[in-house]
């Protein structure tokens, strides 16, 4: 749809040829375009068909319905589309109990199927308190709704995804980032909206991992934790409420991703023999950073020997193509590797020489040539060809275990790391809510 809205928009008769599983995709992307008017012909070819027959039968179909939708003369309302009329925006939407409150909050699609707890004045008022910027800044429209982003919209989104006052300054570089990074404009609408179903990975470092009881120990990705938890999930709140990414309308993901709810890793900088991330990107160590990508897959496994030769080798016999590769050692393999003169950069090397793809499978998955191929080691050719491409760090408990996070990532050159920048009177902040932690009984 964006295609024949930029050709309609130079002078350009288009017709869009929609897929009839997408006719919601493609009413949303014309209308966040302002151009609710273009001209679509739906079809029953599938996405990313590679049926000869199939293909020809859906097009052959469509021909005469897309010659008239290309020469009829336009019509007033697409001639000049007039806005639709909108609701009348009042600061309270809805009044009843928290049974009553979820299922209107549900009703109307803006959750995430978890309950939520209810932004009234004051809990938003007390989220507040975790930055210094007044409520009604516009931080910028973000796409493809282009909703107004105000630091008062992500405090509702915060209260209603469980989050505490002490993440607000996360929250705010998070969205920063995606509203100016190559990865927010186009790489999360693109990933957002695509068949592929890509999740936004979140990796903080800084000081700020421990003031606000970041897990980056065991079961960093698992249930448990508050700011895990909430952090990722009021993100993925203001994504969909303001940026409008809904399921089965814009994300159009066939599977769906579990990690759509919450993927927010902190890195274990205490236990890495490296440098954290966030200074491979020329922060300094002291400062509080957030880092975006978008993962399609997570794997995990585990080396058959701990020395290098081990660790590396089941590193990149689980190496499978993807834009942004993040490998998160566990600490005692990073502390092996570095012990034995292992770079972050050693690793990066390694990982884009050894890790291999056989020249004819690689062309036969560019080309959609299902014939089998003889793999062979001196027709081979790098998965991953750029270094730049990886992300090393060290996150997670005691254990043998390696992840690997898979999927998209920045166009190069763009943005894809964020500064936090904390508000007046942090130490206080942190202190009020610092404690706010699980203490399991002991059995």
């Amino acid at each position: 749809m964006y295609d024949a809205i930029s050709a309609e928009e130079r002078g350009i008769p288009a017709v869009a040829i929609i897929s009839d599983g997408f006719l919601e995709d493609a009413r949303s992307a014309s209308s966040s375009r302002a151009m609710p008017g273009v001209r679509y012909v739906p079809t029953t070819v599938p996405p990313e068909s590679t049926l000869k027959d199939v293909i020809e039968a859906g097009v052959l179909a469509a021909v005469d319905d897309i010659l008239k939708a290309a020469v009829a003369p336009l019509t007033a309302p697409e001639r000049s589309p007039q806005p639709k009329p909108t609701e009348k925006i009042t600061r309270i939407v809805f009044k009843g109990d928290l049974d009553e409150v979820n299922r209107f909050y549900y009703g109307r699609g803006w959750t995430d199927g978890f309950p939520i707890i209810p932004p009234t004045e004051e809990k938003v008022a007390e989220m507040l308190t975790g930055t210094d910027l007044p409520p009604d800044t516009l931080l910028g429209k973000l796409i493809p709704r282009l909703g107004k982003v105000t630091v008062e919209k992500i405090a509702v989104n915060a209260v209603m995804a469980g989050a505490l006052p002490t993440y607000m300054p996360v929250l705010i570089a998070a969205t920063r980032l995606l509203l100016n990074s190559e990865m927010g404009f186009l790489g999360f609408c693109t990933f957002g909206v695509s068949t592929g179903s890509w999740s936004p990975f979140w990796v903080i470092n800084g000081p700020i991992r421990n003031e606000i009881n970041l897990n980056s120990s065991s079961g960093t990705l698992s249930p448990g934790n508050i700011a895990n938890a909430a952090i990722g999930r009021a993100m993925g709140l203001i994504i969909k409420n303001i940026g409008g990414i809904r399921k089965g309308i814009e994300d159009m993901g066939v599977m769906g991703n579990p990690m759509k709810y919450t993927m927010v890793m902190a890195e274990n900088e205490e236990a890495s023999p490296w440098e954290p991330l966030h200074t491979e990107y020329g922060l300094k160590k002291g400062d509080n950073s957030v880092m975006i990508s978008f993962p399609q897959s997570y794997i995990q496994h585990y080396p058959p020997s701990s020395d290098p030769e081990g660790i590396m080798r089941s590193v990149v016999n689980n190496i499978v193509p993807g834009m942004v590769y993040t490998v998160v050692f566990p600490p005692v393999h990073a502390k092996t590797l570095a012990s034995l003169g292992w770079t972050k950069q050693d690793i990066k090397d390694y990982i884009c020489k050894n890790a291999r793809m056989d020249a004819n499978r690689q062309r036969s998955m560019i080309s959609r040539d299902t014939s089998e191929s003889n793999e062979n080691k001196e027709n081979s050719v790098p998965i991953i060809r750029d270094p730049r491409t990886l992300r090393i760090l060290v996150a997670g408990g005691p254990g043998a275990f390696i992840a690997h996070a898979i999927g998209g990532g920045p166009t190069q050159g763009k943005t894809e790391i964020g500064k936090i920048e904390l508000p007046s009177g942090w130490d206080k902040l942190v202190k009020k809510y610092r404690n706010i932690v699980p203490n399991y009984v002991r059995y």
